[in-house]
């Protein structure tokens, strides 16, 4: 009695499940909701209910029956929707993009340094091989036909370029990927002066003026261009200091070289809303350069060559660091050039443009960083 019981309860649950199917096809309006007492439970028929209980019986316990169904589609769109906006932030991958590898920064800087000692030791080598004025005069140049020589003009030539590379190195020191753009001025910096290198040693011009005062040559006395170079690396190589006294260092001029470069890397890394800073560096800059000429103290062909190697070198390296896809390029003629090698060294896990971003480069105390915490804490949607 009891199996036959429990094979028509089965028989009845089919056909109710099979009756509930066809209303949903044939109905496409949403089944009434069961009734439900205090505690939000469905309301449930009593037991013994045979297959002749009404219609709206029926549909209520198939809505029942189908409201756990609807609440986990429910839960898993809502889910699915929630997976889709909960991703890694786009700062969060450029983070990635952006490794520090403070140890490239270390060595682009022993290249800047090497190169730049290497040029005081060239700088004595050519000094030794300048032709005397009473021989060699110097020679024609238009600027100095027109413009007549003013005693100080080399000074603000020297104050301002101190002002320019004090600028950059506090603005270099405030911003947040600090070490790749540091290791692209060290290495900027080494290569324009190994360059000024070869030219000042492979022609080797008169003193532009007469105004000049030369050291006197040594000849073979070694321990003597020693101390010169040494003396020479102290005072940073500057009149002002007066540790420059020798002569030959004229093609190209390293002023216009620190003047320009420290211009350039102002300007591109700092936001561009600040244009009253760019224009204020630039007129540091131009006029830096333009006393140069004034006071007579480089030939104009010097100015021109030091400029015109100087921003070429900085777009050329800066166009390909802030295009990756024209690194692998085929038809990419830049690099073709001999530092492309070290190029791909720098600048290898570089994968995006760096981002003009600020950060204070000491850490804060701890009260401080709670704090700063709290206000970049993400906010609760």
């Amino acid at each position: 009695m009891a199996a036959s019981e429990l094979i028509r309860d089965e028989d009845e649950d089919v056909r109710i499940h099979m009756e509930a199917d066809a209303v949903v096809a044939a109905s496409p309006a949403a089944p009434p909701q069961p009734g439900r007492i205090s505690n939000g439970n469905p309301v449930r028929p009593a037991p013994g209910g045979g297959g002749d209980e009404p219609d709206g019986s029926r549909r209520a316990r198939l809505g029942g029956a189908l409201q756990p169904n609807r609440l986990l589609r429910a839960l898993s769109g809502g889910l699915r929707r929630r997976c889709e906006y909960v991703k890694i932030g786009a700062a969060d991958e450029r983070s990635e993009r952006l490794p520090t590898e403070w140890w490239k920064t270390a060595v682009a800087f022993l290249y800047a340094c090497f190169n730049l000692v290497f040029t005081t030791v060239v700088i004595t080598v050519v000094h030794e091989r300048v032709p005397d004025r009473s021989v060699s005069p110097p020679l024609p140049d238009k600027f100095f036909d027109y413009v007549e020589r003013v005693p100080w003009a080399f000074t603000i030539t020297e104050v301002n370029g101190l002002i320019l590379v004090g600028l950059w190195t506090v603005q270099w020191l405030l911003l947040k990927h600090r070490s790749i753009i540091g290791r692209r001025c060290f290495f900027l910096i080494g290569t324009l002066y190994m360059y000024r290198c070869v030219t000042m040693y492979i022609t080797t011009l008169p003193v532009p003026g007469k105004h000049m005062v030369c050291a006197p040559k040594l000849y073979n006395d070694s321990s003597g261009k020693i101390w010169r170079i040494l003396r020479l690396i102290s005072g940073g190589g500057l009149s002002l200091t007066g540790s420059h006294l020798m002569c030959g260092d004229f093609l190209y001029s390293g002023h216009t070289v620190m003047c320009t470069l420290s211009y350039l890397f102002i300007k591109e890394y700092s936001p561009r809303w600040m244009w009253w800073y760019h224009w204020f560096c630039w007129l540091l800059s131009a006029s830096g350069v333009i006393c140069i000429l004034i006071g007579h103290e480089h030939y104009s062909i010097d100015v021109v060559v030091g400029y015109f190697v100087t921003t070429r070198l900085f777009w050329w390296y800066h166009t390909m660091a802030n295009t990756p896809a024209l690194r692998q390029a085929p038809n990419n003629y830049l690099s073709r050039t001999w530092w492309n090698p070290v190029f791909n060294f720098l600048e290898r896990n570089v994968r995006t443009t760096v981002p003009i971003t600020f950060s204070w480069p000491l850490p804060l105390p701890s009260s401080c960083r709670q704090r700063y915490r709290i206000v970049e804490g993400p906010r609760d949607e």
